[in-house]
């Protein structure tokens, strides 16, 4: 029988669940493959791998599509990692730039730029090393771990699952679990079970990680505080709700 291709957002936050992979006897039977979340999507869409932790933005372009797991890459309030860079405030912002690996946080700084802020900037497609034209008024979104860099180095810094929370009064889900395919019940079981694991030990992950001193934040409270990783009934109401704001826009 073949491997099952898995797909996982290769950022902090997802280490908690690379590290159940890793410790189950499932990694022997997957071919688990790391990438920037849109490329991640695209892999699912494409059917390069059968499942992908993918931003939840691209739900709506899979022909085919089940949510398999208990668990996502979410957030209930500041989630520290999906922020909206500026010099001026927010009333003052005429451009932003958008970060090209993520389109759920494209999308998420557009609804709330529509529906909360009441602001019209121009959308500006990122590149690579757009982080450095921030000036006057054209801000930036800025996702993942290179954020870290930039803590504090703006004057001013909106964190889009803060702001989303501030609108709606709920968390919100930035990636899940998604397969493109039905996968045997036995088989999510226990990737379940792999995950679970690995949210239930991130203590030790995070004293290994301290250790290693690669990531320039706390990583304890970013993985533990920050990141929330059941996807519960809050959670999949303001998924179904952010999936309505969008189905109303012009993509």
């Amino acid at each position: 029988m073949s491997k099952i291709k898995v797909s996982v957002v290769s950022y902090l936050n997802s280490k908690p669940f690379l590290y159940g992979l890793n410790h189950s006897g499932l990694i022997n039977e997957i071919d688990l493959q790391l990438d920037i979340p849109s490329v991640c999507a695209q892999k699912l869409i494409e059917g390069k791998v059968d499942i992908g932790l993918i931003p939840v933005a691209v739900l709506p372009q899979l022909k085919e599509k089940y949510i398999i797991s208990d668990y996502c890459i979410g957030a209930e309030g500041k989630v520290a990692s999906v922020m909206l860079y500026s010099k001026v405030p927010l009333q003052e912002i005429k451009n932003i730039f958008l970060d090209y690996q993520s389109k759920t946080s494209v999308l998420l700084v557009k609804v709330l730029a529509d529906n909360f802020w009441k602001i019209g900037p121009q959308w500006i497609p990122a590149k690579a090393d757009y982080e450095n034209d921030i000036e006057g008024n054209t801000a930036a979104v800025i996702i993942g771990d290179r954020t870290f860099e930039l803590e504090n180095k703006y004057h001013y810094s909106y964190d889009l699952a803060e702001e989303w929370q501030k609108f709606t009064q709920l968390p919100f889900v930035f990636a899940c679990w998604v397969a493109n395919k039905k996968l045997p019940d036995s088989f999510i079981s226990e990737f379940n079970q792999a995950l679970k694991f690995g949210i239930d030990n991130k203590s030790e992950l995070i004293a290994q990680l301290v250790r290693q001193n690669t990531y320039s934040t706390d990583i304890a409270a970013y993985l533990t505080i920050n990141i929330k990783y059941d996807y519960d009934s809050s959670k999949e109401k303001a998924l179904k709700l952010f999936l309505g704001y969008i189905s109303k826009m012009e993509l």
